[in-house]
Parts: C-alpha cells; sequence; structure tokens
C-alpha cells in the first residue's frame, strides 16, 4: 500500500493537519480492488462490516467494484444500534449507498446473519463475499451470554475480550454451516485472516511473541491464516513460510479464472501453486513493514527492524520468534546489508497521503518498549 501513497493509520484524532484528515483519507480512485478485478471474471462481489477506505462518498465501496454495501464506512464503532445518529457520521450503518438504517440487536450476530442472506442470495452465481468483522476491535461491548463460566479464570477485561470472540466464532460457524447446507463448501474458497496483532486497548494476548499492533514485533505484524477449498489440499496441516494479506488478490482472481496479465505492478502472489505442492519455495523471500520513520525487513529468516530513537535491531526469527536476542552488535555486515536493502525499498515508493502527529511516533516507541517481551 505504500506504493500508492498510504503509509499511516486511518485514525482520525491522531492525524496531523499537514497531510488528508477525515472522511478524505481513503483508498486513492486510480487503484483497483479485488472487486474490480472479479467483476472482469463475473464475479457479483458484496461487502459486510467495516469498511475503513476511505468515508467520503467517492470512496464508497459500491463505487469502488462492489455491488452490495451492509455496513459502516468508519473504523470503529458500537456494537450496538444507535438510537441517536452518531457524532462521528462514518460510524452510521448504512445499506448500500446512503440508505442510513441501524441494524438490529447486537453488531457481529447481524453482520453474521446478514451473510447467510447473501450466500442463499447469490447461491446459483460465481460471488465474492467480504466479511469485515469489527469484532474484537474497541469498543468493548458483548452479550453477557457470551461470558465465560466460572471454570474459565480470566480477568474481568480479557473475560470482556472472550465474550466477543465467542460472537465472531459463532458468527463464522454460521457462515460456514450454510454453505455445507447449499452444497457449496466444495467449490468455495474460503479464508480467515486480520490485519494486525492484537491490541494491547482491548487486552488481547500475543503470546509467546513480543509486540502488539502498531509494532512491527513478531506479535503487532504475524497474524492468524486460515484458508479452506473444499478437498484440494490436504487438511490439518501448516505452510510454514511467510505469506501476505497482499497474496489475497491474486489468489482470489486465480480461483476466480481470472486474467492474471491483468495484474500489474502487484506484490503477492496467488498461494495456489504453493499449496498444492506445484511450487516448493518461498513465496516470498523479502518483505518490508513501513510507518513513517519506523520500518522493518525480513530477508530469508533475518528480521531488521529500525526504530528512529536507537541503533537498528537484527534477529532470526526461525531461531528466536519471540525476538529475544538482538544480534545486531554481533552481525554488523548482516545489519548493513540489509539496512541498505530497506531503504533501496523505501527510495520506490510515494509520499504518504497522510501523516500521523509527531507525538504518535513517542506513543509507538513507548509501545514497542513496553510490549516487547
Amino acid at each position: 500500500q505504500q506504493r500508492f501513497g498510504v503509509e499511516e493509520n486511518n485514525v482520525p484524532s491522531a492525524m496531523s493537519p499537514a497531510g488528508l484528515t477525515g472522511a478524505e483519507m481513503g483508498l486513492p480512485l486510480d487503484q483497483q480492488t479485488i472487486a474490480d478485478y472479479l467483476k472482469k471474471a463475473g464475479y457479483q462481489s458484496i461487502y459486510l462490516g467495516k469498511w475503513h477506505l476511505g468515508g467520503a462518498d467517492r470512496y464508497h465501496p459500491l463505487k469502488r467494484g462492489f455491488d452490495e454495501f451492509y455496513g459502516f464506512r468508519g473504523g470503529a464503532r458500537s456494537y450496538w444500534p444507535y438510537v441517536t445518529p452518531p457524532q462521528d457520521p462514518l460510524r452510521r450503518w448504512e445499506r448500500d449507498y446512503k440508505n442510513f438504517i441501524e441494524h438490529e440487536g447486537y453488531l457481529t450476530d447481524a453482520i453474521a446473519d446478514e451473510a447467510v442472506e447473501v450466500i442463499e442470495r447469490h447461491q446459483d452465481a460465481p460471488f465474492f463475499l467480504f466479511v469485515s468483522f469489527n469484532a474484537v476491535h474497541t469498543p468493548m461491548n458483548y452479550l453477557e451470554n457470551d461470558l465465560p463460566d466460572g471454570n474459565i479464570r480470566l480477568t474481568q477485561k480479557r473475560q470482556q475480550l472472550y465474550a466477543m470472540t465467542k460472537a465472531m466464532d459463532r458468527a463464522c460457524g454460521q457462515i460456514i454451516d450454510k454453505l455445507d447446507e447449499l452444497g457449496l463448501t466444495e467449490n468455495t474458497l474460503i479464508v480467515f485472516s486480520n490485519d494486525n496483532g492484537g491490541a494491547w486497548i482491548n487486552y488481547s494476548s500475543n503470546h509467546p511473541l513480543s509486540g502488539v499492533k502498531g509494532t512491527h514485533l513478531e506479535g503487532g505484524i504475524r497474524v492468524p491464516f486460515l484458508l479452506r477449498y473444499g478437498d484440494r489440499f490436504e487438511g490439518d496441516t501448516t505452510f510454514d513460510h511467510p505469506i501476505s494479506t497482499f497474496d489475497l488478490l491474486p489468489t482470489f482472481v486465480d480461483v476466480a479464472g481470472g486474467d492474471k496479465n491483468d495484474l500489474k505492478n502487484v506484490d503477492g502472489v496467488s498461494l495456489i501453486p504453493f499449496l498444492n505442492g506445484k511450487k516448493n519455495y518461498r513465496p516470498h523471500k523479502t518483505l518490508y513493514w513501513k510507518k513513517e520513520t519506523r520500518a522493518t525487513i525480513r530477508d530469508g529468516d533475518w528480521k531488521l527492524i529500525r526504530l528512529p530513537d536507537r541503533p537498528a535491531m537484527l534477529f532470526n526469527i526461525a531461531k528466536d520468534p519471540v525476538e529475544a536476542y538482538d544480534l545486531a552488535r554481533k552481525r554488523p555486515e548482516k545489519v548493513k546489508t540489509l539496512y541498505k536493502k530497506l531503504f533501496n525499498w523505501e527510495v520506490t515508493l510515494k509520499r504518504s497521503l497522510w501523516v500521523t502527529k509527531r507525538q504518535n511516533s513517542k506513543r509507538a516507541i513507548d509501545t514497542f518498549d513496553k510490549y516487547r517481551q
């Protein structure tokens, strides 16, 4: 995403007026979405839940390739329907374009119910369903019935997270059950993943990994990724090499029978040949992360983290996944090589279209230090 000028979080309260702010922060219009590509392959595309790719009308899902939308444009909102309109208009619940009608009941359940209806409506033709739960993002709203019983010992805050996670797990089960019921499972690619590691603000734990959301430690960037495609791949297996959510677009285009030649300047690769055994090497030898002056490179099993207030740190992730042992002093040549390679990548990027306030950099460093094991 840095290639087209999106580098920082889209969090209105944290943004500097030096760049785009508010509803103007959105996916640039010259970028095609997954739905744009799949439309060419004959797919109907439906987006449910949290959008967070631009609040202005020109960024609306129905103007970015999707055919149906049931969700909200912002990054967070209450899990309960608003009785009066929220102060932030991007938190309003919306069906398709500007039909602002609040959902009924608990939001995670409402998204699941809509997903089931979507599958029933589109079962006879190719469809792409993007279900973007806001769970388990703050605010910590939950159903009392989902709290753990007395046999599970958790702090009060962790009990709330448990309940929110349980609701999302139940919602995912509803979706899979509906695919099974309609006989669609064998011909449906199902992916479950997340956009960042667990956050401290909702009492997540990334143990045994170091770090949280917003850091480039493994706990901040390593996320669950579950994939199922009928019986095409052996079940209960683990793919050991790093992949990226950048790989979703080419994977979906591949499965949909789209034209791979349409994918220009795309960093991801289709995962299908790696999962079916046709390719037996790393999908990505090198991966990069960047937020303002903070940046990270992983090259093979070596990972270099660059922070603005200290020398670069070096870890061997294969031997030290919790990033307990900084090897920078022992391997100065490796540091020099990776530092240069990281910089050479950075100079290919566009300047960020929006930036956070300087104070956010200090908070990010404090978070890094607090949550490093």
